[in-house]
């Protein structure tokens, strides 16, 4: 048996106007997850346990199957697991944006997390600037990809109130700088990068092009290291992982899968799709489970356009979920989980904790449903919801489908 789940982050969203009051799962054309919707065990799952954020690491490590109120400590532990950084310990983790500020009134606004999707290869020439500059025997700062990043505060503190920059664009930032215990040693950091940061030739290159500068660093999202069981001793299952997110993939390592880099992935809506599918069907050869992970539907809600939403859903569904569908049909026996972590409105460019729509799929011999689509309407009448979401992947490996 093949075992491959399909995620597209952030899909989900609200009704909107200009859609004529559709969602965007509604209005794209989507017809491999519709068609798989009316054939599989569709429904609503709630990925984010009450009381807890709805960030993508709680939520994807519900999709891998882990209960967060177990085994979540934070996420930027997952993203040092994904760059290689062993974590003692005693030591905390936080997640490093290069982020873009902008002063107004005399006030200073989040103008964008992802300081215009800052490529890797600037992104790490910055991130090797502040090592230099500001990194010690206490602090050590390490690149990852396009403007998320890391910083590791050893023998530190993680008590500090931090606040995702994502959730505050367009915001003054003052109410959301880190408060409590050794907030202020962060505050001091991200005061410092703006003067290291501020004229440096990859700025000055980027506005001559007309993008936006990496003018300052945030810090959030800390924690230290969980423990984990491996997929091997969960399920009995080997596997892989394909994402071009730290997050995703430092799941993956603590989860003792294989982590599959594809040339060109990005994040975002120009990112290597093909590359990703035919890397998913080649690893199932010599392997049981594949996580495949999708990141550009979230991203353009976080940036709040709508045209990159749509495009990025149906890219989504025509150049991952069907070349999947299709070559996975030579192993004979397999399970497709095609599911999303948590809804991003775009209206509020952030997470949100309402359920998502999932289907488990298993050929083309299962039951035929009224279902009219894949999308948050048609799974919630289908009458099927998961209060616990990371029942999701115990679900797929039932010999036989509700």
């Amino acid at each position: 048996m093949k075992y491959i789940i399909l995620l597209g982050d952030g899909m989900p969203d609200e009704k909107i106007e200009v859609l004529g009051r559709k969602t965007p799962l509604q209005f794209a054309s989507t017809p491999n997850m519709d068609r798989i919707a009316r054939l599989g065990t569709f429904g609503l799952a709630r990925t984010v346990p009450n009381g807890y954020p709805p960030g993508s690491d709680v939520a994807n490590l519900s999709v891998f199957g882990y209960d967060p109120r177990v085994f979540y400590t934070g996420r930027s532990p997952l993203e040092a697991a994904s760059i290689g950084v062993e974590l003692g310990p005693r030591d905390v983790a936080f997640r490093l944006n290069l982020v873009n500020l902008q002063t107004r009134g005399g006030k200073m606004y989040m103008r964008d997390y992802s300081s215009g999707h800052i490529s890797t290869e600037e992104g790490s020439e910055l991130v090797a600037l502040l090592q230099s500059e500001f990194g010690d025997s206490e602090f050590q700062f390490y690149p990852g990809v396009s403007y998320r990043h890391l910083l590791v505060w050893r023998n530190g503190i993680e008590e500090m109130k931090t606040t995702p920059p994502h959730d505050i664009t367009g915001k003054c930032i003052d109410k959301y700088l880190p408060q409590g215990n050794g907030g202020e040693r962060l505050l001091q950091l991200m005061t410092e990068s703006r003067s290291l940061l501020a004229g440096h030739p990859i700025g000055k290159k980027r506005l001559e092009q007309k993008k936006l500068p990496a003018n300052s660093i945030w810090l959030w999202g800390q924690g230290k290291a969980p423990k984990m069981q491996t997929y091997r001793q969960r399920f009995g299952l080997t596997g892989a992982v394909i994402s071009a997110v730290d997050l995703i993939r430092g799941i993956g390592v603590y989860a003792g899968l294989e982590i599959i880099k594809v040339p060109g992935v990005t994040g975002y809506v120009d990112t290597n799709y093909e590359g990703k599918a035919e890397a998913a069907l080649k690893a199932l050869e010599k392997t049981d489970f594949v996580y495949l992970h999708v990141e550009a539907p979230d991203e353009s809600s976080h940036s709040g356009i709508l045209e990159n939403k749509i495009r990025a859903i149906e890219d989504f569904d025509s150049k991952i979920v069907g070349p999947i569908l299709e070559g996975i049909r030579k192993f004979g026996d397999y399970r497709v989980l095609c599911v999303s972590d948590h809804p991003t409105p775009l209206r509020i460019k952030t997470h949100t904790a309402e359920p998502v729509p999932f289907v488990i799929y298993s050929g083309e011999s299962d039951k035929t449903s009224e279902a009219k689509g894949f999308d948050e309407e048609s799974a919630l009448a289908t009458g099927l919801f998961v209060e616990e979401g990371f029942r999701l992947m115990d679900m797929m490996m039932e010999e036989k489908q509700r």
